[in-house]
């Protein structure tokens, strides 16, 4: 117990310090403590030199959520002392590997288990070249969703490989939730005590805080207050706006919702019959008793079983499978089961559901307790028979009063900017989700900054969606300029991009007067297809050759003014 003149004395030192000195602090005590250290001489942090010459903190991003992280460590880690340099690892250079003294790596995960496309090339060459990095002194961070069944795995596989090439790990690999601040934060303190240890005789200065982490996502129980599907008779779509209402929800706009989809129930009954298992029996599924029937519908994936799956299904089976995707219904009426226990062992090599994210298309401040998304079902055939997305089909057979549990995905690189602000906001099909968000949220809070939308549907009559709202916002000047593209309303197909380079000279403007850029939608072909044809407006509208056209668009990306969310 300290008496009451030291304890105020400490106190105004903790109030009175950045989150950055509080840091230094805790390490400086901690070290201390944990060496049982008497007698150290306290020195000023500007008395500290540390021998690490420089960092490489480098990042493969999707959405951008590493490159905003790296970013941000990288600045703490520079006013801690050290030589911090980031780098995108699309930009990296591979031959500077084998250089490198220290090298931090901010790694996201995306589709099954894969790096972002930004960092295949640097993941490739480190997988498949025999390199030798003993000199390389090492971390990563992998930035995921624990729903998903390969979590960071692009992670884990870039930690492992290195660690195979003689790189000395300084630091444990860190797996981060969407939820990532806090583990982030105690992943970077561990590097920053490993990297001190390493240059000082003394003890660490900067020494790891201890910091708990936090439980994981929270889930909501939402109940649906509206479904309806805002495509018109006539159109060969159906787009479901659903409304959900949840308490104390927390949410950005630019933020996705993760829901987990159900299975059909037809379906776990056909299974539960040819398996020849009780769908009441319970059994274990992550320390909790769940009744078959229950994991067949609400947790496991029983759909298009990726090949490492029916790998393991012909090993428990004891049969010959070739390589392949295919539904467990078809495997069990293919390469049966013996008995009810063999089907047992099935259901533990069975991954869980993935999530899946949409788009939040409310706003906290105009739907305070409400959630609201957009959903296209998602129609396609095999062999002639007509199929449906599981998650699109779930959510489309939802009615009002149906509970529906789902958590928030931050999209920290996706953000409005501040309200003075002008944005462009260009999102074709349900890419218009986040821009709803946007607008309802800039009318509340009367922005004053100009909204530029651009929006593409295949008819006008059948398929424009959030018509009303947008005629609306458009009548009362919070929309300063719409302009649609009907892909099929006429002989020859036109699309945003089309559009967009119509408007260029404005649109180039725009982008000189400190517009910000949003896209949101279908990743191929549209993105590309609009990026280019930016580059193309830049180009001509700015007079610029086709490299100082990329180069402006990359200072865009640069200052947050192009940010994309696309799938």
């Amino acid at each position: 117990m300290l008496v009451e003149q030291k304890l105020n004395s400490l106190l105004e030192l903790i109030n009175t310090s950045t989150n950055d000195e509080l840091i230094w602090i805790n390490g400086y005590l901690n070290g201390i403590l944990s060496k049982q250290v008497t007698g150290v001489k306290l020195v000023d942090n500007s008395a500290v030199k540390s021998a690490v010459k420089k960092i490489t903190i480098v990042y493969g991003t999707e959405t951008g959520n590493s490159k905003r992280l790296a970013t941000d460590l990288a600045s703490k880690a520079k006013k801690l002392g050290h030589h911090a340099k980031i780098q995108g690892l699309d930009q990296y250079r591979l031959t500077d590997l084998s250089k490198e003294e220290y090298l931090l790596t901010i790694m996201s995960t995306h589709g099954d288990g894969e790096p972002p496309l930004a960092a295949q090339k640097f993941y490739d060459f480190v997988h498949q070249n025999e390199l030798k990095l003993s000199k390389l002194k090492y971390s990563v961070l992998a930035l995921g969703d624990s729903g998903y069944p390969l979590f960071c795995k692009a992670g884990e596989d870039l930690d492992g490989q290195l660690n195979k090439l003689g790189a000395n790990r300084i630091a444990p690999l860190q797996k981060c939730d969407v939820d990532y601040d806090i583990e982030a934060g105690d992943w970077f303190s561990k590097v920053m005590h490993a990297l001190n240890e390493s240059s000082q005789s003394e003890p660490s200065l900067f020494a790891a805080p201890v910091i708990k982490k936090t439980s994981g996502k929270k889930i909501y129980t939402g109940k649906l207050l509206s479904h309806v599907n805002l495509n018109d008779i006539g159109s060969n779509k159906e787009t479901f706006h659903i409304e959900i209402e949840a308490e104390d929800v927390q949410y950005l706009p630019g933020d996705s919702i993760g829901i987990i989809p159900e299975n059909k129930e037809e379906l776990v009954e056909k299974i539960l019959l040819i398996s020849g298992i009780d769908g009441n029996t319970n059994i274990d599924f992550k320390d909790q008793l769940i009744s078959v029937h229950d994991l067949l519908k609400k947790k496991l994936n029983i759909l298009n079983l990726p090949e490492r799956v029916v790998k393991k299904y012909a090993s428990v089976v004891q049969q010959e499978i070739p390589s392949t995707k295919i539904d467990l219904l078809d495997l069990l009426k293919i390469y049966s089961v013996k008995d009810e226990n063999q089907f047992t062992e099935v259901l533990k090599i069975l991954e869980p559901t993935s999530p899946r994210l949409y788009s939040i298309s409310s706003s906290p401040e105009a739907h305070p307790g409400e959630v609201h998304i957009t959903v296209a079902k998602n129609c396609f055939a095999i062999n002639d028979e007509l199929k449906h997305g599981l998650a699109s089909e779930f959510l489309s057979l939802l009615n009002e009063e149906d509970e529906l549990k789902f958590y928030i995905s931050p999209n920290n690189c996706f953000r409005l900017p501040d309200e003075n602000k002008n944005i462009i906001m260009i999102g074709p099909g349900t890419g218009i989700a986040p821009f709803r968000s946007f607008l309802w949220e800039r009318d509340s809070n009367g922005a004053s900054g100009k909204n530029w939308l651009f929006f593409g549907e295949q008819h006008f009559v059948s398929d424009f969606l959030y018509q009303t709202e947008i005629q609306s916002w458009v009548e009362t000047n919070l929309l300063t300029k719409i302009d649609t593209a009907f892909s099929k309303d006429q002989a020859e197909k036109i699309y945003v991009q089309h559009k967009i380079l119509k408007h260029g000279a404005e649109f180039f403007e725009w982008l000189q007067a400190g517009s910000y850029v949003y896209l949101c939608g279908a990743k191929e072909p549209m993105s590309f297809d609009v990026e280019q044809t930016i580059l193309e407006v830049i180009e001509t509208f700015g007079d610029r050759s086709k490299e100082e056209a990329k180069q402006y668009l990359e200072n865009l990306k640069e200052e947050g003014r192009y940010v994309t969310d696309v799938y």
